[in-house]
């Protein structure tokens, strides 16, 4: 047998998902995530998941992972201390920015903490024009003396953007050579090697952003690589990048900042999978953890890629799955604001000490806290018995904020859910109605530790009427890394007006991107017949700030490929902003080019259909606390690895399994289809 195995690092638990190509045989286990440091936890999970099946780490034949370190050093303002050499009369461009607040009308707001601090941001003589001539050489001495003063300031990083390096490198180039002269020891990268996109400010940012977690990322993945090697690992891992594909651990430590979305673009694209299976193209992905939600929005199978996002209040320029994400999970901690109105999260009580009914210290209550009250989580246990949970401590805590609010406890305990869900629905919102999509039209695709518990009201809430629970909800971010090619993107910004005059820039633009595509396909030893290159167009009308993301068929670039991109900017334009803009103008911006490497994928067979009674598969029954009826119900509790295709759950009932708790409320049946997944609709 070859297994191969996929790791999911979160906040609060590491998923393990593991997949034997000779048999189809799936096995999956959970740990408690270690956040002093991930690895360990990681190692403890590959070690206790192999174990259990019988196998070794030797006769793993694939590791993939996901991990949120860059995203939480990045949150937490824990990188490295970075220096910053730029073009003269423009250090301050940082924090300067878009002259944007966060909020137009909170004259209270703040701007996120700038990741270099101004004395560390070092001015250089250069001046490259927009049209790549040189108005002012390189003062090449000037930046050795940048380098030794950075050096000698004890930084960690160096981030290198000049003006227009996207137009004419040669200047950074340069300046990576003397920094590694000058300061070896230093992580360097620059803006051309990051993001070759035009905008300076966020080009500046996102380079900053990758020498602010670059020491950070390659720490961890050092002491990851040695924990792998340790256990007996014998193949190259791989790790997630934003865009959903991964690389290997060397590249993204070069370029952390296309990481920091690692975790949750797995698990759309494990949706993906799981929706092409079950039949359903238009999914809107519903990824509810221990520290936060992660929504995405499927059209026809496939989530957008947007080529720039703000993450956490930093500029990214780097390809990345279209993820909407909100402070809004398991151990989102609720409470009673100075007006007196109940709030749940951002702030989370994470994997240790955890929601207070894990007993290590806590006394803040949790959206889990809440449901162990309610009762529509096992009261005594989780994980599948291998985490005892204590009700009694969860109500006291419930309790303190049920007397500020003057209201019962059991209404207190659903007020958190109403609240948790309404904040994961505004969420849905940003990336469905506020994009021209109506939420009733897609499938909620319920996942992560918390997801199929929250489902069912989430949906409810936006008129959604079909629910999707795939056959691993919880671990089904380290199951998409089972289902994922190796992937790299890349660009360049040559602005220029729509028409058949601008076939030979077009050309050569994509002929530039293509050999840059080959040589990555040729360092990761892709073979020709799994290599492939998708190309698309950044287009806008000229004058706006804005681009749209366009399609270009393949093949040779010729007048009818102006046509086919003019007539898809005109409909994405339309679907976005309700009109199209006869006769005005069109720009060419920045073209793209992603090169996809295909690798073998899990692959899961049908089952055969064994009818509609699933009274086998019932382990006994609870009451649990329904808002829809005011009260405790009976509610039969189904386990969920003894339901067989074809069977069909009435509710209410909760069917239990050793990584997630799905709800089926009054109303409602849920049934199993043939690839074991949940789906669950109006009676």
């Amino acid at each position: 047998m070859t297994w191969r195995i996929g790791v999911d690092s979160g906040g609060t638990f590491t998923d393990v998902c593991l997949f034997d190509d000779a048999s189809g045989r799936v096995e999956v286990w959970k740990v408690s995530s270690t956040p002093d440091d991930p690895s360990r936890g990681i190692a403890q999970g590959v070690e206790e998941g192999v174990g259990g099946i019988g196998a070794a780490v030797t006769e793993l034949g694939y590791f993939g992972h996901g991990t949120t370190v860059g995203t939480n050093a990045l949150i937490q303002h824990r990188g490295a201390r970075t220096g910053l050499i730029t073009t003269e009369g423009f250090r301050d461009l940082l924090e300067i920015g878009r002259q944007k607040r966060p909020d137009l009308y909170d004259l209270q707001a703040d701007k996120p903490e700038v990741l270099v601090a101004r004395d560390l941001r070092l001015e250089v003589p250069e001046r490259v024009l927009f049209d790549g001539r040189i108005e002012t050489a390189l003062d090449e001495q000037a930046v050795r003396e940048a380098a030794r003063a950075l050096r000698q300031a004890g930084v960690q990083a160096v981030a290198i953007s000049f003006l227009y390096g996207f137009v004419r490198p040669e200047h950074e180039a340069a300046v990576l050579r003397i920094v590694a002269e000058e300061f070896p020891e230093a992580f360097a990268c620059a803006s051309h090697g990051v993001a070759p996109e035009f905008r300076e400010y966020e080009r500046l940012s996102t380079v900053v952003v990758n020498a602010y977690l670059g020491p950070v990322m390659q720490g961890y993945i050092q002491r990851l690589g040695e924990r792998l090697t340790a256990l007996g690992l014998a193949v190259p891992p791989h790790l997630t990048q934003s865009n959903g594909g991964v690389i290997g651990f060397e590249q993204a430590g070069r370029m952390p900042v296309r990481t920091v979305l690692s975790g949750p673009s797995t698990g759309v694209i494990a949706a993906q999978e799981v929706g092409r299976m079950a039949g359903i193209g238009n999914l809107i992905t519903f990824d509810m953890g221990g520290t936060s939600t992660d929504v995405a929005l499927l059209q026809d199978g496939v989530c957008r890629l947007a080529s720039e996002a703000v993450v956490h209040g930093y500029p990214i320029k780097a390809p990345m799955l279209d993820i909407h994400t909100v402070g809004a999970g398991g151990g989102s901690i609720a409470y009673v604001d100075s007006g007196g109105l109940l709030k749940v999260g951002p702030r989370s009580a994470g994997a240790y000490p955890g929601p207070v009914c894990y007993g290590n210290g806590n006394e803040d209550p949790t959206v889990t806290d809440a449901n162990v009250v309610l009762q529509t989580l096992n009261p005594t246990h989780l994980l599948g018995g291998r985490m005892a949970v204590d009700q009694t401590l969860a109500k006291r805590a419930i309790q303190r904020v049920a007397d500020r609010l003057g209201m019962e406890l059991m209404a207190t305990a659903q007020g958190i859910l109403s609240v948790v869900t309404a904040n994961m629905a505004r969420a849905i919102r940003v990336i469905s109605v506020q994009r021209g999509h109506d939420p009733r039209d897609y499938t909620l695709a319920a996942f992560g530790g918390a997801g199929p518990l929250h489902a069912v009201r989430l949906a409810r809430e936006l008129d959604i009427g079909r629910i999707l629970v795939p056959r691993y909800p919880g671990i089904l971010c380290a199951m998409g890394l089972l289902l994922t090619d190796l992937r790299a993107d890349f660009a360049t910004t040559r602005l220029t007006a729509l028409g058949h005059a601008a076939l030979d820039e077009m050309s050569g633009a994509f002929a530039e991107l293509t050999r840059q595509a080959e040589e990555w396909f040729a360092a990761e030893h892709i073979a020709p017949a799994a290599q492939r290159i998708t190309r698309t167009v950044d287009m806008r009308y000229a004058g706006q700030n804005y681009e749209i993301a366009v399609p270009v068929p393949d093949g040779p670039v010729v007048p009818k490929t102006i046509d086919s991109i003019a007539e898809g900017f005109a409909r994405a334009h339309e679907r976005l902003y309700g009109f199209v803009a006869e006769g005005e103008p069109v720009q060419l911006v920045t073209f793209r080019t992603e090169a996809a490497g295909l690798v073998r994928k899990a692959e899961f067979g049908k089952l055969p259909e064994r009818g509609h009674d699933a009274s086998a598969a019932i382990m006994g029954s609870r009451q649990v606390w329904l808002a829809e009826e005011a009260g405790f119900m009976t509610c039969p509790v189904y386990d969920r690895t003894k339901l067989e295709a074809g069977n069909r759950i009435p509710g209410p009932a909760v069917v239990e399994q050793m990584d997630a708790t799905t709800v089926v409320l009054p109303g409602m049946m849920a049934r199993v289809d043939a690839y074991a997944n949940l789906i669950l609709e109006a009676a």
